[in-house]
């Protein structure tokens, strides 16, 4: 603030009184300027294509801070569709940036995770976590020892449709429920990639079922599966309310539309919801919202130990279909 003159009687001028007054006001009501957070891309596929550049380079308060990817020519091309610089190497880009989002295979986002939460930045990570529960555990021990935030893109539990499903549930007393995701991913198209193919819907569409039904009944402490890994898959819930809970799914269906969501019963009927046609450009906005909030302290419930509870979940399944052999 400017100092003011003196008047003859040795105090301050009106004139001066008020301006420092208004200058005050205008300090005060001023609001701080805050800098987008800087996100590092780690990946430059499909879905680091069509979701996580756009939905950080689009959002006011964050901006693309540079890409990574295993094929320097695709990390290029989507560097270049954001104005932004292509790294030559994963921990260059964690030099230029605050935080980092990950679409890249599950083992790969493990081992590349570690070493993001290694050099201090606030992860943002895509299910399932890891490609078994080992790898799982090991990322969630690396990011407790450096004391970053992390969040999971379960985005299902993103969109306005599944919360209002989950605080209805709230208010009820279930008797069980169900949930499927039934899609043709796997029959072709920009998802049906090596690592879905090898693992199956159980490790790709599973997550979004089990993590739901878990958010509406109550942990899952145990899990019966059976089918085929690659093909159709059913899975039986046991929460820690007693209840139990029925999964369906698989990649290896035309249907058009597919179908994905969840339905938690009672007494007097059916609570549900299409989780399928409630995932749009509003969810993802709200996964930046969210990941900025954690990325400046506000720790998220949808985090790494949650995608480690859902990774045993997971892991418990696939040891019984493959039993089952």
């Amino acid at each position: 603030m400017a100092e003011g003159d003196v008047g003859e009687d040795g105090g301050m001028d009106d004139a001066t009184e008020t301006t420092e007054t208004t200058d005050a006001t205008d300090a005060t009501d001023a609001t701080p300027t805050v800098e987008p957070l800087r996100v590092g891309v780690v990946g430059a596929g499909p879905w680091a294509t069509m979701v996580h550049a756009p939905m950080f380079a689009n959002h006011p308060a964050t901006t693309v801070a540079g890409v990574w990817a295993r094929r320097p020519g695709a990390a290029e091309k989507l560097a270049s569709r954001h104005g932004t610089a292509a790294f030559a190497s994963v921990e260059e880009l964690f030099d230029a940036c605050d935080a980092v989002t990950f679409a890249v295979p599950p083992d790969v986002q493990t081992e590349l995770a570690v070493l993001a939460a290694q050099a201090g930045k606030t992860v943002l990570l895509e299910k399932p976590i890891a490609l078994d529960l080992d790898g799982a555990t090991r990322l969630a021990d690396a990011i407790d020892a450096a004391g970053v935030g992390s969040q999971v893109v379960f985005s299902w539990r993103y969109t306005e449709a599944v919360r209002s499903f989950l605080a209805d549930v709230g208010l009820v007393d279930p008797i069980g429920g169900r949930g499927q995701f039934i899609s043709g991913a796997a029959l072709g198209g920009p998802f049906a990639t090596p690592w879905r193919a090898e693992q199956g819907p159980l490790f790709d569409l599973g997550p979004h079922v089990i993590d739901t039904l878990d958010a509406a009944l109550g942990a899952v402490v145990g899990v019966r599966a059976h089918g085929q890994q690659d093909g159709w898959i059913g899975l039986l819930l046991e929460h820690d309310s007693g209840l139990v809970s029925g999964v369906s799914m698989t990649a290896r269906c035309a249907l058009q539309p597919g179908r994905a969501g969840a339905e938690v019963y009672t007494e007097a009927g059916v609570i549900e919801v299409d989780a399928g046609s409630a995932t749009g450009p509003d969810t993802f906005a709200t996964v930046v919202d969210e990941f900025v909030a954690t990325a400046r302290g506000t720790a998220h419930p949808l985090d790494v130990h949650r995608g480690l509870h859902i990774q045993r979940v997971i892991a418990e399944a696939l040891a019984d279909l493959r039993s089952a052999r």
